[in-house]
């Protein structure tokens, strides 16, 4: 298994997002890696750590997801790997759930939304980004 930690998706992932089934649910799995100090596109200088920026994305992303009816249901500090082996752990996981792949598409493409986006790409080193489909009981994997 191949793991490679991206800022954004390439042109085939965001191609594939929009096709097939865009209008049920989904959740989102975020793994975050953070960078050591925060660095802006727009060249500004900051003290701010990556957390510390990422942080700031974070306070203002509940409200883009609640506007396209999503909801943040989980977040938390990576503590340690209990099983498997990375190089490198993730600092932080978030989960976020989107009534459809068309909502979620729609935040990103609106401009408070890109306006606010600057802080995690700012804090970012990289992150996988997994889509999970709901409706399943652990019992029914």
């Amino acid at each position: 298994m191949i793991v490679e930690n991206k800022i954004q998706p390439s042109e085939k992932q965001i191609k594939e997002f929009q096709q097939g089934d865009t209008s049920t649910p989904i959740y989102m799995l975020n793994l975050l890696k953070f960078k050591k100090r925060a660095i802006y596109d727009d060249s500004r200088l900051t003290d701010l750590s990556g957390a510390e920026a990422y942080g700031v994305y974070a306070g203002e992303v509940t409200a883009h997801i609640e506007k396209v009816g999503g909801k943040a249901i989980f977040s938390g500090k990576v503590s340690r790997l209990m099983l498997g082996e990375v190089g490198d752990l993730w600092d932080s996981v978030a989960l976020v759930m989107y009534p459809s792949r068309q909502a979620m598409f729609k935040m990103t493409q609106d401009p408070a939304y890109q306006a606010s986006a600057i802080h995690r790409r700012a804090g970012l080193d990289g992150q996988l980004n997994i889509e999970v489909k709901g409706g399943l009981g652990i019992d029914q994997l």
